[in-house]
């Protein structure tokens, strides 16, 4: 004989769309109100709470014409709930904003002189994407410091990092037209008594001086550790520094600096976009790379 087991039925269960109307029933006090927040119309939200209170087997409102009281029962089940789905909503908040966020690491000079200009075409071209920029001088830890890429200036990256090659650039003096013309620089010579002001690149004044077969040395003058203090220093008019090209491509398009002489020397580094290899890229910070690789290439 054959035995056979009863079908076990399982009691409905409500769904996630009529807690959520529960809830804003129970905030606004009035099935009104509730369905304009949440775009449906009175008849739903009371329908919804109807068949709600039937798949509880508890009312959860007592009703006075279109005035609304929560039972006691009510008011624990719409306090529990509103717990609950403020969680969620931030749970799904957080991993949306996760897609879309890329944190990017770069020199201060590169954020100040290179992105920042460019910063409108971007924001324009990918409005969905929430950029942050860390400019910064030391090498980043991606995973300790919260960085997904970065735009290194220096030689080839290890193979610890996924690295894209952006441009390669050359190093030439350049100068305000005031003070070029003050200090009538006319050919590299004019420069033995110029203010040259130093920054800490490997290509220097005495590689250029070198390049223009100057035999006197470089004079000294104020040194600035960073480029883009160097850079403004020169477009306020304060001497001549030496200028990276992809750093000063739009000062001398807009004439704040001019370059006097055709002399330039390869840098010996180049700019690399570099992300780790343990950590997949998401849609954003591909979005990012295939910008700043166009953008790079374009100047």
């Amino acid at each position: 004989m054959i035995k056979t087991h009863p079908i076990q039925r399982h009691a409905p269960r409500p769904s996630l769309r009529s807690l959520e109307v529960f809830v804003a029933a129970a905030e606004f006090g009035n099935f009104t109100a509730a369905g304009d927040q949440l775009g449906i119309t009175q008849s739903a939200v009371s329908r919804q709470i109807g068949d709600l209170e039937g798949i509880l087997g508890v009312p959860l409102f007592l009703r006075r014409g279109a005035h609304l009281t929560l039972t006691p029962t009510g008011a624990r089940f719409a306090e529990r709930l509103g717990f609950a789905l403020r969680d969620m909503r931030l749970a799904v908040s957080e991993i949306t904003t996760l897609d879309t966020v890329v944190t990017v690491s770069m020199l201060p000079s590169v954020a100040a002189k290179w992105l920042a200009p460019r910063l409108g075409a971007f924001v324009s071209g990918h409005p969905h994407i929430d950029l942050r920029v860390s400019a910064s001088r030391h090498l980043v830890d991606f995973s300790a410091e919260g960085i997904d890429a970065a735009i290194r200036y220096g030689p080839r990256p290890t193979e610890s990092v996924h690295a894209t090659h952006l441009a390669n650039e050359t190093v030439t003096p350049v100068a305000s037209p005031d003070y070029i013309q003050r200090a009538q620089l006319q050919s590299p010579e004019d420069l033995a008594p110029a203010s040259l002001l130093h920054g800490d690149i490997a290509e220097d004044w005495n590689a250029w001086f070198d390049a223009a077969c100057l035999t006197t040395p470089p004079p000294d003058g104020p040194r600035l550790g960073d480029d883009t203090a160097l850079l403004q220093a020169a477009i306020e008019g304060h001497g001549v520094a030496l200028g990276r090209s992809h750093l000063v491509a739009d000062d001398l398009d807009a004439g704040r600096r001019v370059a006097p002489f055709d002399i330039r020397l390869a840098a010996s580094y180049g700019y690399w976009f570099v992300h780790p290899k343990d950590i997949q890229a998401n849609a954003a910070l591909r979005a990012f790379k295939v910008w700043v690789t166009d953008a790079f290439r374009a100047n």
